[in-house]
């Protein structure tokens, strides 16, 4: 059996027209928030303060959150990387970079954001 844990980045400005960017641990926002508004297109998805990253590039707000599915690392000589509490594999968000092992990356073009890519981490299950 698999299971997978997706990590999605989104770029785009807020309702302010401050351009933010931040990556979301899907599975964690839906465990926590109800997701009806931005799947019948009510909201849009925005990374906040509380998700696994979060810039603000007006205000150079900067949060980072490790979740119940990954773990941030933010200093490592590579760049960006979570770290999956399941499996401990490394998902690399580096474009000029593989994703890691069991992983993909996705890059979506979309109208309602200026940037969107969705990472998928696959964990084998016994």
């Amino acid at each position: 059996m698999v299971l997978t844990d997706s990590v999605i980045f989104i770029r785009d400005h807020n309702t302010l027209g401050q351009e933010v960017s931040g990556y979301i641990d899907y599975a964690h926002r839906l465990k926590t928030q109800d997701f009806e508004p931005y799947f019948s297109g009510k909201m849009r998805l925005m990374p906040g303060r509380s998700d696994l990253c979060y810039y603000n590039w007006k205000t150079q707000v900067s949060t980072s959150n490790s979740s119940p599915n990954f773990e941030v690392i933010y200093d490592d000589p590579n760049g960006l990387l979570f770290k999956n509490k399941r499996d401990k594999k490394i998902l690399n968000v580096d474009p000029m970079s593989g994703p890691g092992e069991d992983s993909n990356r996705t890059f979506l073009q979309s109208d309602l954001y200026i940037h969107v890519v969705i990472y998928d981490h696959n964990i084998r299950t016994v």
